[in-house]
C-alpha cells in the first residue's frame, strides 16, 4: 500500500502529494497549450480559433470526468485512512465498472452532437470546419481520457500522486512530437492537432495499464470487486456528481463568456481563447491544492484526525494565496509577452492584455475557495461547493460578463473582471459556511462531553 498521509508534518505531506499533482496538471495543460502554440506557428488565426474553441469544449468534458473520479479518490482515501483494505478494493473495482458504463455512451452521444455543439459555441464562420474536425477526432478519444482518469483517481486515493504524473509525461511528450509531425511536417492543420492529442492519450493509457499490472499497489482486487455494489456506487456518485456538475457549470460559464467574445468578432475570440490557455497554467496551483486538500483531508477524516484535516486546509489556502499574488504581479508586468507566444497579431495581443488584467485576479480568489471546496468534499459535503459555484455563475459571472460586453465594446478588461468578482463571492460563502460548521462541531463536542459527565455522575 502507498504512503499514508495521516502522520508526520502536514505541510510536508501537502508538498509531497501536491508537487506530482501540480506537475501532472501542468503537463496535462500543455496538451491544449502545445496544440494552440504549434498551430499558431504554422497556420492562420482561423485554425488558432478552431483549436481554442475545440480544446475548451474538451477541457469542460475532462474536468467533469475528473469531478466524478474525485468521488472515487475520496471514497478510497477514507477507506485507506480507516485501514479498510477490502472496502478500498471494492471501491476500485466499482470505479472501473462505473467509468466503463459511462465512457462508451458518452462518446456516441458527443459524436452525434458535434455540429450542434459547434453552433452553440457561436463559432466564427471561418473556424467552423476546423472546430468540427477537431472535436470529432477528440470525441473518439473519450474512452481513453476516461481510462486515464480512472487510473489516476485510484492511485491518488491510495496516496500515490507520482505515477499519474509519469503517465502524463509520456502523453505530453508524445503529443508535442506528434503535433510537429502532423501540423509542421504533414501540414494537417487542425486535424493534426486533434490526432496528436488523441493518439498521445491512447499511448499513455496503454503504458499505464502495463505498469500497473506489473507493479503491486498494495491492494488485492478480485473479479467480485467489479460487480456493481449499490452502497459503493452511491458513495462515489454522491460525492462525485456534485463536483462534476460544479466543474461543468464553471466551464459552461467560461464557454458562455467565450460565446459572448465570439460574437464580438474573430480578434476578440482569439484573444479570449489565448488568455484562457494561459490562465489554465496559472490555475495549476489552485487546482492542485483542491485535489490535494480533498485527498489528504479524506485520509485524515477516515482516521478520525479532524484537526489535521483542518490544518491541511489552512496550509493549502496559504500556498494558494501566495501563488495568486505572484500570478497577479507577473501578468500585470508581462501579460503581452506571454500572449505574444501564441500570436503575432498586435490587435489580438492588446485585447488579450486587457482581458488578462481583469481575469488574473481570479487566480487569487479561486485558490481560496478551491481549498475550501476540497475540504468540504473530503467530509462528503460536495453539495456546498456545488451550491456556491452555481450561485456565483448565475448571479455574478455570466450576468456581469454580458453587461460588460454590451457597455464596454472597446475593451475586454471588464469581461475578465466578471470571473474574478464571481470567485470573490464564492470565497465569502465558503468562509461563512466553514465558520458555521466549526461552531456546530464545537457545540456537538460540548454536548457529547456533558452527556458523558452526566452519565458518569
Amino acid at each position: 500500500m502507498k504512503r499514508k498521509l495521516m502522520t508526520g508534518s502536514v505541510l510536508k505531506n501537502i508538498i509531497y502529494f501536491a508537487l506530482p499533482f501540480f506537475l501532472s496538471y501542468f503537463l496535462q495543460t500543455l496538451y491544449g497549450m502545445a496544440d494552440l502554440f504549434i498551430i499558431g506557428q504554422f497556420n492562420g488565426i482561423e485554425s488558432t480559433t478552431a483549436v481554442s474553441i475545440g480544446s475548451q469544449v474538451m477541457h469542460m468534458l475532462t474536468v467533469m470526468i475528473v469531478g466524478i473520479a474525485m468521488g472515487a479518490t475520496i471514497t478510497i482515501g477514507r477507506a485507506i485512512g480507516g485501514n479498510k483494505k477490502k472496502e478500498a478494493s471494492l471501491t476500485i473495482g466499482n470505479t472501473v465498472t462505473l467509468f466503463i458504463v459511462i465512457s462508451i455512451p458518452l462518446m456516441i452521444v458527443l459524436l452525434c452532437a458535434v455540429n450542434p455543439i459547434v453552433r452553440m459555441m457561436s463559432t466564427p464562420i471561418e473556424a467552423i470546419f476546423g472546430t468540427v474536425s477537431y472535436l470529432t477526432i477528440c470525441f473518439i478519444g473519450i474512452p481513453f481520457i476516461t481510462a486515464y482518469n480512472i487510473i489516476s483517481s485510484i492511485l491518488r486515493g491510495i496516496g500515490d500522486s507520482k505515477r499519474p504524473m509519469y503517465f502524463i509525461v509520456i502523453a505530453c511528450i508524445t503529443n508535442i512530437v506528434l503535433d510537429y509531425v502532423f501540423i509542421g511536417v504533414m501540414d494537417l492543420g487542425v486535424i493534426g492537432a486533434a490526432l496528436g492529442t488523441t493518439l498521445s492519450q491512447t499511448l499513455s493509457v496503454i503504458v499505464s495499464l502495463f505498469i500497473i499490472f506489473k507493479q503491486d499497489i498494495g491492494l488485492k482486487v478480485t473479479l467480485l470487486d467489479f460487480k456493481p455494489n449499490k452502497r459503493i456506487m452511491s458513495s462515489i456518485l454522491k460525492i462525485g456528481i456534485p463536483i462534476s456538475l460544479q466543474d461543468g457549470f464553471i466551464q459552461i460559464s467560461f464557454i458562455i463568456i467565450t460565446i459572448i467574445a465570439n460574437q464580438r468578432g474573430l480578434n476578440d475570440a482569439a484573444a479570449v481563447g489565448i488568455v484562457e490557455k494561459i490562465i489554465g497554467i496559472l490555475f495549476l496551483v489552485p487546482s492542485s491544492m483542491l485535489s490535494t486538500v480533498s485527498a489528504l483531508a479524506a485520509q485524515n477524516i477516515g482516521a478520525n484526525q479532524y484537526k489535521r484535516a483542518t490544518l491541511t486546509l489552512k496550509y493549502g489556502t496559504m500556498i494558494s494565496v501566495a501563488w495568486g499574488i505572484i500570478a497577479v504581479i507577473t501578468m500585470f508586468i508581462a501579460a503581452q509577452s506571454f500572449i505574444g507566444l501564441f500570436t503575432v497579431d498586435q490587435h489580438v495581443i492588446i485585447l488579450g492584455n486587457q482581458y488578462m488584467r481583469g481575469y488574473v485576479w481570479d487566480c487569487l480568489f479561486a485558490g481560496i475557495h478551491f481549498c475550501f471546496s476540497g475540504y468540504f468534499c473530503a467530509y462528503g459535503l460536495s453539495l456546498i461547493p456545488f451550491g456556491h459555484n452555481v450561485l456565483s455563475i448565475l448571479c455574478i459571472r455570466i450576468p456581469l460578463a454580458f453587461i460588460a460586453s454590451q457597455i464596454f465594446t472597446k475593451s475586454l478588461f471588464p469581461m475578465g473582471l466578471a470571473s474574478s468578482i464571481g470567485s470573490l463571492f464564492s470565497v465569502s460563502i465558503c468562509i461563512f459556511v466553514f465558520i458555521w460548521l466549526q461552531k456546530k462541531e464545537k457545540e456537538t463536542q460540548k454536548d457529547n462531553l456533558e452527556g458523558i459527565v452526566e452519565y458518569e455522575g
